[in-house]
């Protein structure tokens, strides 16, 4: 049993720095609301934890109620602190509402990225226009003369 809690807080131990200074404060706060310390009673639970909360932050994405989510390394950090910081009566038996809370901030962080890819295709969307009716931008213009006057100096070359 004993080798075992050692393994444990060997896991506990080498993940941490994983989180990286900005977000280990964070897990091990979060992991304090689940009633465990890093003692060799509740090593093991701990551990557990641990390893959900690194399987959360490398693949950035989580289900919930039978729904896929995707959310940024900032985004679980803004979940986790909403957690921290609210008062629980009890101690916590599983990452349900920190799944809810996320579930938020990953649908906001959705419809931000959406909004993004929606700038980014009408901006695309009038570069095409704008070649097609023959208006170029000046970018556009120079690395045009640039590209027929290494066309030129290569066929002269030879």
């Amino acid at each position: 049993m004993q080798i075992q809690m050692d393994k444990d807080l060997r896991y506990i131990f080498e993940v941490l720095p994983s989180f990286g200074t900005r977000y280990s404060n964070l897990v091990m706060a979060y992991c304090q609301l689940f009633g465990v310390t890093p003692f060799h009673i509740k090593a093991k639970k701990l551990r557990l934890i641990m390893e959900e909360m690194k399987k959360l932050f490398d693949a950035q994405t989580f289900s919930y109620q039978k729904k896929k989510y995707e959310i940024s390394h900032a985004g679980i950090a803004e979940a986790l602190d909403i957690c921290i910081k609210k008062n629980f009566e009890q101690h916590l038996e599983n990452h349900n509402y920190l799944k809810k809370v996320m579930v938020t901030i990953a649908e906001r962080e959705g419809k931000a990225d959406s909004k993004a890819a929606e700038k980014d295709l009408r901006k695309r969307e009038t570069g095409f226009v704008n070649r097609e009716t023959g208006h170029l931008s000046e970018t556009e213009v120079k690395a045009n003369l640039e590209r027929v006057g290494n066309i030129i100096k290569s066929i002269g070359g030879k």
